[in-house]
């Protein structure tokens, strides 16, 4: 094994001191997957493969005489009714006026301010979807993006990025579609490309990628709003989550690590909530997924044996319940597309929140397109055991909580340490505590955002990944550590010592690895 280089990088503002990694051959693999996932995802489409499909013909003939939900209950089994019944559309055409159809957007500086902007449209030019401003009047710009991406393929090439004027452009092509990030923030293109990949995503779990697929061979001119039309608003909500909108949150931290949050709850607890959901689903045939969540948080998850679920998914469904204030006062079936799991085909999904009184979301995900009632009546004894084993109780006492107690002392215990991302390389899970002064703004939020862009990019650079770094800012100290077991990014004080941060480091990781169960699940339980 080669020797570890280490070097020092100095400017103005600053010391930095970071370890190469480039001799860690392990290493370097699982950095090149976390922003090489994209090139996965194509060689996937090329695939005509469906879990769905061969896990549907396995039902019995007798199924399909089984009953449909009544009137009040509706399934929808189209996609164009699964995008109206998600969300409201937060843009219609009905509502803008005839000011906004005369608006030039290219030439306003509001418009042209946006710190972020998110533009997608088919191969073929037709305008699909704009972040800020009405697409339809954004005409000349998707055919610019439309004739680049025409001119650079005609070489034999694809383009991946423009970097101008201090912003960076990012491309990505799918199927059929041209999907492309414009920022001035400090995201790196493999970031910008991970949150696209995300839009992507979304996409496909409205439509399939074998439905869009024949909709584009058949015209490839389509208009592909017309079948998104309603879902806008899950668009919209999964892109603000970062400090280009008006939302200070934490949850940009999860699309950047590639990763999801856990509920924190004790070992017992989560147990019994998951042997709960065993007891109760375990016998019911074709039921791939009972996922219950709160808080855009997951407190616990129970597959089929041989399947798993990608934290890419997972967060579709964060976001569909984030957006869907019908799944509050009713049980709904709704059929889902996820696409890690198969974009060739939905998962139909009984989604309801537990009680009332407690604001936890499950949602079961069968092929079965005929299972509501089974699955109804499985959440409802789902419910009623959890109630009686005061799991309920326990899951309301921490939605109360602002934050996390525990997490908040040890956090307040360590009076110099602003924040920090923890994630352990054995799952796609993360740990940050609450956002606390400086970075209840969105300007300062927008500054810790920029230190961790800066820091995953040189962590998880491909030619060349950082093991350590340690850097002394005007403002703060920085520190990213990747392990073999877990990945720590955290910032301090400015006045801190290198001796003090180590120190501090110490104590934190002996806490996490104290307290792990509470705060990530080792291994997701089978039915």
């Amino acid at each position: 094994m080669e020797a570890e280089q280490s070097s020092i990088s100095v400017d103005a503002n600053s010391t930095s001191e970071y370890l190469d990694a480039e001799g860690d051959p392990e290493a370097n693999d699982s950095e090149t997957h976390f922003y090489q996932e994209a090139d996965h995802d194509e060689e996937a489409e090329l695939q005509n493969h469906s879990i769905i499909s061969e896990l549907r013909d396995g039902l019995g003939a007798d199924q399909s005489t089984a009953l449909s939900p009544e009137p009040g209950q509706t399934k929808a089994t189209s996609v164009e009714s699964l995008a109206l019944s998600t969300s409201t559309s937060a843009k219609t055409e009905d509502s803008n006026s005839g000011q906004e159809e005369e608006h030039d957007y290219q030439h306003d500086s509001v418009w042209r301010g946006q710190k972020k902007h998110i533009f997608i449209l088919s191969e073929a030019g037709k305008p699909i979807f704009s972040l800020h401003g009405n697409e339809d009047k954004l005409a000349t710009l998707f055919g610019v993006i439309q004739a680049l991406v025409s001119f650079v393929q005609l070489g034999q090439d694809a383009i991946t990025s423009i970097h101008a004027a201090g912003m960076k452009f990012a491309f990505m092509q799918r199927s059929s579609l041209i999907l492309v990030a414009a920022t001035r923030s400090n995201m790196s293109v493999q970031q910008l490309h991970l949150q696209l990949g995300d839009v992507y995503n979304q996409i496909l779990s409205i439509l399939t990628y074998s439905h869009m697929t024949k909709i584009f061979e058949k015209r490839k001119n389509f208009d592909l709003r017309r079948l998104l039309s309603g879902s806008e608003r899950l668009f919209y909500n999964l892109l603000a989550n970062d400090s280009s909108s008006a939302k200070v949150s934490n949850n940009i931290f999860t699309f950047l690590t590639n990763s999801i949050r856990v509920f924190p709850l004790t070992t017992t607890i989560r147990s019994q909530i998951t042997s709960t959901i065993q007891s109760n689903c375990s016998k019911i045939k074709n039921l791939v997924f009972a996922v219950l969540i709160a808080n855009n948080k997951l407190i616990a998850l129970v597959r089929m044996k041989k399947y798993s679920i990608h934290p890419a998914d997972l967060r579709l469904i964060f976001n569909l319940v984030e957006c869907s204030e019908s799944f509050k006062s009713s049980e709904n079936w709704s059929p889902i597309c996820l696409p890690k799991f198969d974009m060739n085909g939905y998962l139909h999904a009984h989604v309801s929140y537990l009680a009332d009184d407690c604001q936890a979301c499950l949602l079961l995900l069968s092929v079965d397109r005929d299972a509501f009632f089974t699955l109804a009546e499985a959440k409802a004894k789902i419910t009623e055991k959890l109630r009686r084993t005061h799991c309920l109780e326990a899951i309301n006492e921490e939605l109360k909580q602002p934050f996390n107690a525990k997490l908040y002392q040890q956090v307040v215990g360590i009076p110099e340490l602003r924040h920090f991302l923890y994630k352990p390389k054995s799952t796609a899970q993360l740990l940050c505590p609450m956002l606390r002064h400086p970075y209840k703004s969105l300007e300062e939020l927008a500054c810790l955002e920029a230190i961790y862009c800066d820091l995953l990019h040189r962590i998880h650079n491909c030619a060349r990944p950082l093991k350590l770094i340690y850097e002394v800012k005007e403002r703060e100290v920085v520190l990213a550590w990747a392990t073999g077991t877990y990945e720590l990014y955290a910032v301090f004080e400015p006045v801190v010592d290198k001796a003090t941060v180590i120190k501090y480091v110490d104590k934190l990781i002996k806490w996490i690895e104290k307290e792990y169960d509470v705060y990530f699940i080792r291994n997701h339980a089978t039915f």
